[in-house]
């Protein structure tokens, strides 16, 4: 930890004083880090809000609710308003009703005398407030926990099928020599320039045809084998040295198992990279889900976010809520598998 407060501390003026380039160079890390996680603390803030104060305009960064009071003689608790002018300014009334530019209101200390007051003349008085009822309602209006075992089961199986297929054909592009590698390594690479909206209706068609239309394994083979996987893991497994999988033959090893026992540990890097990828990919995936799934209990948590967005109206609060329970658990997984990106993507662009 003193390491780390060190470094980020460290100035190239002398006696602790800073440079000019030190000034420059903090200047732009805070800029940076304002731009990236700005947006982000800004929807965790705003899943807190109520729908009347997402409305609110000019918007505001922390969360408030209108206080309430409870008032001898009526039922429900009425909303404070501070007068601003008028005859009653500076004092604290609640409000009875509304009708146009006037309300009714009364003193929570003499709730008998109803008192007509002009909506200009006044404010809310507000405290800061959690909406915490905006992710409890979640469970309670939707199947969350369905949505989310179907995006981890897809996720999950999508990345192993992938990381299998891509590792064990980069393998044989990378360490095998037969005739048409290289029209191979060009096909797989020229795949690349194709859009993935080109081929959405042949995967359609493939995926009924084969009786997986409204499954969650349609969602999952065809992404089995992508050429990205493929390309990557085969620059970083020409890095590894050939004569490590000569010796394993001379110890009668068979393919497969120099395949698991030196390739896929030797490779642990880029396969790493490859899984943050692909889990990334399968998780944030809207377009092609919402083509094959159409009952709702096969929902990934991409589609049911937008079932809260009607024609007319988009009910922002419980959107704001889900969208920070969807990103939780692939920031959780970016954050313990980042320190094999660099490493991975490194060592790919080598030899």
């Amino acid at each position: 930890m003193g390491k780390v407060l060190s470094f980020l501390t460290a100035t190239r003026g002398k006696n602790g004083k800073l440079h000019w380039t030190d000034w420059v160079s903090y200047g732009y890390l805070t800029l940076g880090v304002f731009l990236m996680f700005g947006p982000v603390l800004w929807l965790v803030i705003s899943s807190f809000k109520t729908e009347a104060d997402l409305q609110r305009f000019p918007p505001t960064l922390l969360p408030y609710a209108q206080e309430t009071v409870q008032v001898d003689g009526y039922d429900n608790p009425l909303p404070l308003f501070l007068m601003t002018g008028g005859d009653y300014e500076g004092q604290t009334l609640a409000q009875l009703r509304r009708v146009g530019s006037q309300a009714q209101m009364v003193d929570p200390a003499n709730p008998d005398e109803r008192l007509r007051v002009n909506i200009a003349n006044r404010e809310p008085v507000e405290k800061l407030h959690l909406a915490t009822e905006n992710y409890t309602e979640l469970f309670e209006r939707f199947n969350f926990l369905r949505f989310f075992w179907n995006s981890t089961f897809i996720t999950v199986t999508a990345t192993a099928i992938m990381l299998l297929v891509n590792s064990m054909a980069a393998f044989a592009l990378s360490k095998y020599e037969f005739r048409g590698r290289m029209t191979v390594l060009l096909m797989v690479i020229g795949t690349l320039m194709i859009p993935q909206t080109v081929v959405l209706v042949p995967l359609f068609l493939i995926v009924t045809e084969l009786g997986m239309f409204n499954s969650l394994w349609g969602v999952i083979i065809p992404g089995a084998a992508t050429p990205t996987g493929v390309f990557l893991l085969r620059q970083y497994m020409i890095t590894i040295p050939d004569e490590i999988l000569d010796a394993a033959r001379m110890d009668k090893a068979s393919e497969w198992k120099i395949f698991w026992r030196i390739i896929v540990p030797l490779s642990a890097p880029a396969i790493a990279v490859l899984a943050i990828l692909a889990i990334m990919w399968r998780w944030n995936d809207f377009l092609w889900p919402l083509i094959v799934l159409t009952q709702s209990e096969n929902f990934t948590l991409q589609l049911a976010l937008n079932s809260f967005q009607g024609e007319l109206q988009t009910d922002w609060q419980s959107l704001l809520a889900m969208t920070v329970l969807t990103l939780l658990p692939i920031s959780a997984v970016f954050m313990f598998l980042q320190k094999y990106i660099a490493t991975g993507i490194a060592s790919t662009g080598g030899k």
